[in-house]
């Protein structure tokens, strides 16, 4: 993921590698989900058979679950994992819908969310 520092008036991208884990950037961007993306945040660590989701967050404007997954390297491994998850995530729509719930408050029915607008954003540091 870019990061950007301010410079008066301009964004200028953080060229500097200052996370020293996973995690770190994990966390920063959990706190920062809505500024950077216009998502909200639902739970990390999401465990289900065989796989756990880095951040899982929800798209209003789309009614989809938008999952991240967090990798040190740039390789294919992380998009292949993508693929597993979104179809996870389509055979266990109730874990989805009660881990937003948990969050929010606020029951989302499987017919309230547009399960096919749902996206992997892969992270790399």
């Amino acid at each position: 993921m870019r990061i950007f520092l301010t410079k008066g008036s301009k964004l200028v991208e953080n060229t500097e590698d200052q996370f020293l884990t996973e995690k770190e950037i994990q966390m920063l961007t959990e706190q920062n989900l809505h500024e950077i993306f216009k998502l909200e945040f639902v739970t990390s660590e999401l465990q289900l058979p065989g796989f756990r989701i880095d951040i899982l967050a929800f798209n209003k404007e789309f009614s989809a679950f938008y999952i991240t997954e967090y990798k040190k390297a740039r390789n294919l491994s992380v998009i292949d994992q993508g693929v597993p998850y979104l179809n996870l995530m389509l055979i266990h729509k109730t874990e989805f819908l009660y881990a937003y719930y948990q969050k929010t408050s606020q029951q989302l029915l499987k017919e309230d969310v547009d399960w096919f607008q749902s996206r992997i954003f892969p992270n790399f540091h």
